[in-house]
């Protein structure tokens, strides 16, 4: 039996530095020449392509909510299966969920896994304090198995000497390591967290000094000894891929990915191949000419970051308008939207800029000082598309600081299609905008926990591809 070697970072809250520990892990045990697998907990893209680059492995998300439990363990054991440790990112807080019961914490994916917790606490300011909240975090759910303690923020060594003392001989919990308040974080944070690894030129740079800073301070050896005493799972079933619906030729699906929309889980993409489409990565961005494609996958992002840019390649603006008047499948979420309606203001010095976009919807967004949707989706299916069928119910998540800029969306031509049963969607709890064959929403949705999708995307670019020969 594979004994599938791993561990879990928790925190107390988010910016406790779990991504920090995380990816200075990954990449030393990548470094000593260990295959590392990262995964992140959460429907989280950013942290996940940082522990993608510090593993040089493609990261994959497990999130209770989005996925049942035996597809997460069937992921995990798919993608785990010849890594000499998986390392898995949580996010928030340990026990934090979507409920007054945690529901869908990290604490409930550490259990489903039976994988050990490290967890990574600001020390800042305290000393037996510390000892009391890692005991409190031990006892406070059954079942949990918290392994280790990583320091963060502290002081000094007698800083650290005193907090060491009072863990271990007060919680029982061994600390495997303690990081300076003075270490620098060389990847920034702005408004949906940390910046995108597309827009830090010295990522690699980063992500060697951050792994210089956890081998310095943190006990990697004995992090990897309890990674290997995590129990072997019993054998989880194939993960349930979609079939394929194609017999002969693929259609061809192509999906942005460049610096202004690259937010896709990668199983989405797979679930794609899988059901018998051949993918080919565009540019919103480039000034290349698009080859023959049956359908467009246009996923998250900045937008907004590179809002000059995208309006400046106005041929590929009319590109796209053009093939969404033709009756191209198309499927965009939260910023693969944005990109679709008519303009996107944003605030810079005082000055309201508009920057024309594709124009596929009219309708604008504007960038918001504040989130103005954030966290788990849930939604039901009301009015026909190519993707999702008539009263489905929609797992998913939102994270967008832009907003729609007419307040009479619901009442306008083309319809949305989701009723928000949670969540904030577009407008008046309305989310999923249908014209022809394009569908755009605020929701993510993870392949895996939408299994219609992947097929359902298929087959509508075999229609269109059959239309057109």
């Amino acid at each position: 039996m594979k004994a599938f070697p791993r561990i879990i970072l928790a925190g107390l809250s988010g910016g406790s530095g779990k991504t920090f520990v995380s990816a200075g892990l990954a990449r030393a045990f990548t470094r000593r020449g260990l295959v590392v697998m990262p995964f992140k907990k959460g429907p989280d893209y950013i942290d996940a392509s940082w522990l993608a680059l510090a593993a040089r492995a493609t990261a994959c998300n497990l999130d209770p909510f989005l996925l049942t439990q035996s597809v997460i363990a069937a992921l995990f054991q798919e993608k785990a299966a010849r890594a000499g440790i998986s390392i898995i990112e949580g996010n928030r807080g340990l026990f934090d969920g979507k409920d007054f019961e945690g529901t869908c914490s990290t604490a409930e994916l550490a259990r489903q896994l039976s994988a050990p917790v490290i967890l990574v606490l600001d020390a800042t300011k305290m000393t037996r304090t510390a000892a009391a909240i890692v005991a409190g975090c031990k006892a406070f759910e059954p079942g949990l198995n918290l392994a280790g303690v990583i320091l963060n923020r502290t002081a000094g060594e007698r800083h650290r000497n005193i907090l060491k003392e009072c863990i271990e001989g007060l919680a029982g919990v061994p600390v495997l390591g303690a990081l300076p308040k003075s270490v620098h974080n060389p990847i920034p944070e702005r408004h949906m967290g940390l910046v995108s690894d597309q827009e830090h030129s010295g990522r690699e740079q980063a992500l060697d000094s951050i792994a210089d800073t956890i081998e310095a301070c943190v006990d990697v050896e004995r992090v990897l000894d309890i990674a290997k005493s995590a129990p072997a799972p019993a054998a989880a079933p194939p993960v349930p891929w979609p079939a394929s619906v194609v017999n002969g030729q693929a259609p061809v699906i192509g999906y942005v990915f460049d610096a202004a929309l690259w937010f896709y889980y990668p199983e989405n993409l797979e679930a794609l191949e899988r059901a018998g489409a051949k993918l080919v990565p565009l540019s919103l961005l480039a000034s290349d000419p698009w080859p023959e494609i049956h359908g467009l996958y246009l996923g998250g992002g900045f937008p907004e970051t590179n809002a000059e840019a995208l309006s400046a390649n106005i041929g590929v603006r009319n590109h796209v308008r053009t093939l969404a008047q033709a009756g191209l499948p198309i499927y965009a979420e939260c910023g693969g939207f944005m990109y679709l309606c008519a303009s996107l203001t944003i605030e810079q010095n005082g000055d309201h800029c508009e920057h024309p976009l594709a124009g596929v919807f009219p309708l604008a967004t504007r960038l918001c000082p504040r989130p103005q949707g954030l966290g788990y989706v849930e939604a039901l299916v009301e009015v026909e598309n190519p993707f999702h069928p008539l009263g489905a119910h929609i797992t998913g998540h939102e994270f967008h600081y832009s907003a729609c800029m007419d307040p009479a969306l619901p009442t306008l031509a083309p319809p949305t299609a989701f009723k928000m049963l949670r969540g904030q969607g577009m407008i008046g709890k309305r989310d999923g905008l249908v014209t022809s064959n394009t569908f755009a929403a605020y929701t993510h949705i993870h392949a895996l926990g939408t299994p219609h999708w992947a097929p359902n995307f298929v087959r509508a670019a075999l229609e269109y591809r059959q239309k057109g020969e």
